[in-house]
């Protein structure tokens, strides 16, 4: 054979951005030694939409669907975490049937994003039925948005001070019946893959995450507890009303793809466990402060009057302001710490607006985690890493 040069040994290819197991506009620049990854360049940027410049010329409750439009599969989830550090700054108090019921569409939220998750992870790795079976269940979980917002996913529910309305009747009811049947959907997805020889061979031992990558990269999350670490927002620094509810956080043992796998079925039944426990729970109640500098007095005054009118049309145009502030919070979403720095100048709107989405963290980990394994490998490390580029390109 023709002996070559060491310089002509690697070649680089491109991994999308149309290829579709790049799960959007994922572009990575690989450097192969036959099939054997050699280097991952992750190159970002291609859904750029502006949204934290766009959120300095926005009142805060006009800043407020951008969020939604982040990680578009945790909805409810991010305008949360938005929400919760205007509440800090200002404040605000949350009536406790508020909390219940944000806590319950938390965690729909979760189910929600990893049934995504893990469905398009399968479908990367080949098996089509679980999307198929899991997307019915998606659909059902989307009417419960569709029954308390009017939207199947850009919700827009949370708000400062409670959620925008109350529970219709028969949701209680209609969400437990679901819940029931969803456990029994879970079951049917882990017969499907969790023993399947192929699905085995694919993700064990593969890309394989260490707890000083973790840390060194500032994992958080799903991608976080697989490398054994128990850190979960909820239980380590709890808000709204965890801390009253009894659930635990799985961990796992060896960082590779099959354990990211499993906790995300496992906090799957976590999160019916925890929705349970908010059903039975649920106290009666205001849903949102009354406050009448962050809520409109057209949502609790009986009597409308020329005044209550003016007032409420004010709120919604000029927006209510917040003190001066340097202030982070994070909060646990699906995909890991969702964070939001906020500075406010004492205006109606942010004087800055900085997002820490999980997923931007994730991504820089594609470089140790596909190191030395091969170009179908990564497809599947791609799919348990579970990113959204609507939040990591913001």
């Amino acid at each position: 054979m023709r002996n070559y040069p060491d310089q002509f040994k690697l070649y680089k290819i491109n991994f999308g951005p149309q290829h579709p197991s790049a799960h959007g506009v994922l572009r990575l620049i690989i450097e192969l030694d036959g099939e054997a990854i050699k280097r991952v360049d992750p190159h970002i940027g291609l859904l750029h939409r502006g949204t934290e410049k766009l959120l300095e010329y926005k009142t805060y409750l006009q800043g407020l669907p951008y969020f939604d439009r982040l990680d578009y599969v945790s909805m409810m989830c991010q305008e949360h975490t938005f929400i919760s550090i205007i509440e800090l700054i200002g404040k605000i108090n949350i009536p406790l049937r508020a909390q219940y019921i944000r806590v319950l569409f938390l965690e729909l939220t979760r189910i929600l994003n990893h049934l995504m998750a893990i469905t398009t992870h399968a479908l990367d790795v080949g098996a089509l039925t679980p999307f198929l079976w899991m997307f019915e269940e998606r659909e059902k979980l989307m009417e419960f948005y569709e029954r308390v917002s009017g939207a199947r996913m850009h919700a827009c529910y949370i708000r400062p001070g409670g959620v925008s309305m109350d529970l219709p009747s028969g949701f209680l009811e209609d969400l437990n019946t679901f819940l029931i049947q969803f456990v029994s959907r879970l079951d049917e997805l882990e017969e499907t893959l969790s023993l399947n020889r192929i699905w085995k061979q694919r993700l064990i031992n593969i890309g394989i995450l260490t707890k000083d990558v973790a840390l060194t990269y500032g994992c958080s999350g799903v991608m976080l507890r697989s490398t054994g670490v128990q850190w979960d927002l909820r239980k380590q620094t709890p808000y709204e009303v965890y801390s009253n509810l009894n659930f635990y956080v799985p961990v796992g043992k060896y960082g590779d793809c099959y354990d990211r796998y499993i906790l995300r079925v496992e906090e799957m039944r976590q999160s019916v466990s925890i929705i349970k426990q908010c059903i039975v729970n649920m106290p009666t109640g205001l849903i949102k402060t009354t406050d009448v500098h962050i809520t409109s007095p057209l949502h609790f005054e009986s009597k409308r009057t020329m005044q209550t009118v003016i007032d409420h049309f004010k709120l919604y145009c000029e927006g209510f302001t917040l003190p001066y502030a340097n202030v982070y919070l994070g909060t646990e979403t699906p995909k890991g710490e969702f964070g939001v720095f906020l500075v406010s100048n004492a205006t109606s709107k942010p004087y800055r607006c900085k997002i820490r989405s999980p997923g931007y963290f994730h991504l820089q980990c594609l470089e140790p985690l596909s190191k030395d394994t091969f170009l179908a490998d990564l497809v599947a490390i791609i799919g348990s890493i579970d990113i959204v580029f609507g939040e990591i390109d913001r």
